[in-house]
């Protein structure tokens, strides 16, 4: 996306060092000026970003937290949701990619419980229509899934700034 947008700033997040690292290696390769890393734990990114300073989040392929005593780590339950509003910009939307299937129906129910708008969504991304030239940008961990043959699941909402609009 970075490489794309040169006019947009993009920063990526993570705890895992050699993802950033991997990550900042490409960026100083080719020289981009618009892209950063934060190697940060994720409950602490409200630190990070003031009100209305993001446009976009992109949740690429996280870990789904499956077991049920583990929802709250999920990248779009509701705790994380309350993060987001935080910094989100009026009008900002959240991405989600992702290999599972649960996380993506999990999400959509969160998305149906505090009443957002959901933009667009596919249970099969590359067997859809929107699949273009930004959501076919494909991750190291998509590509193996893809050769494993899992559908890649997408999402993308909008979230209201402020309170959470229901439980």
């Amino acid at each position: 996306l970075a490489q794309r947008f040169p006019d947009r700033n993009f920063i990526g997040i993570d705890w895992k060092g050699a993802r950033l690292w991997r990550g900042a290696k490409t960026v100083q390769e080719q020289q981009m000026k618009n892209a950063g890393f934060l190697r940060i734990q994720i409950q602490s990114i409200t630190a990070f970003f003031g009100p209305s300073e993001v446009q976009e989040i992109w949740i690429t392929f996280p870990d789904p937290q499956l077991q049920e005593s583990r929802e709250r780590k999920r990248l779009t339950s509701p705790r994380f949701l309350d993060h987001y509003r935080k910094f989100l910009a009026p009008g900002g939307v959240v991405h989600l990619k992702t290999d599972s299937r649960p996380l993506y129906d999990y999400t959509r129910s969160v998305i149906r419980e505090q009443g957002l708008e959901l933009l667009q969504h596919t249970d099969d991304l590359y067997a859809s229509p929107l699949a273009d030239d930004i959501l076919s940008i494909k991750t190291t961990y998509e590509k193996i899934w893809l050769k494993e043959g899992l559908p890649i699941c997408y999402l993308q909402f909008r979230i209201a700034p402020g309170k959470r609009q229901s439980t």
